[in-house]
């Protein structure tokens, strides 16, 4: 009775992701709405109800209300400007999904890419406004050749958040580089 046995155990980890940026999403929207009144209730104070004394400071009405509204500006437009979207990801399962919608003035349509991991075939990478504007573009082959998603994009995210994507990205498929114009040479 002398059985000799071999024993494989093998070892897979399986890590899974999901990231959502939605309380991001709400403190940016409470900072908007919040400019408003701050800049509205300027507005009341300095012009209508003239209830400042200018020169404040030492700078007058005309210099005040032009630094405000700049700030203002700048709350208001840099999220439309760098095209901020709400974004959600998950990589658990059979496939890669991601939810989207843009957070402009307008909310844009919500958007859903689902790619099984398997037909995934890889993203580009495009960094716009010194890295300020990130998007990805992703790809899955299809029987007719490769299908290009229109771009997700990242500006939302903070760094962290954004190397978590592409790490998990990363781990089903390559970048591929080149253009994304459709070029994937």
């Amino acid at each position: 009775m002398n059985e000799d046995y071999k024993i494989v155990i093998k070892f897979t980890k399986t890590f899974t992701m999901t990231l959502n940026n939605s309380k991001s999403i709400i403190n940016l929207k409470i900072i908007r709405r919040l400019s408003i009144i701050i800049f509205l209730a300027y507005l009341i104070i300095a012009f209508a109800a003239v209830i400042i004394k200018f020169p404040l400071l030492g700078m007058s009405r005309l210099v005040w209300t032009i630094i405000i509204l700049l700030i203002f500006l700048l709350i208001i437009l840099l999220p439309v400007v760098l095209n901020y979207q709400y974004i959600s990801y998950s990589d658990e399962g059979e496939n890669i999904i991601f939810r989207y919608y843009s957070i402009g003035f307008i909310t844009g349509n919500k958007n859903s890419v689902e790619i099984n991991k398997r037909t995934f075939s890889g993203f580009t990478l495009e960094k716009k406004f010194f890295g300020l504007m990130q998007s990805i573009t992703l790809y899955q082959r299809l029987k007719g050749g490769i299908a290009k998603y229109p771009p997700v994009y990242l500006s939302s995210l903070n760094r962290e958040e954004k190397a978590k994507i592409l790490r998990s990205l990363n781990s089903f498929a390559p970048i591929i580089k080149g253009e994304t114009q459709g070029n994937m040479s």
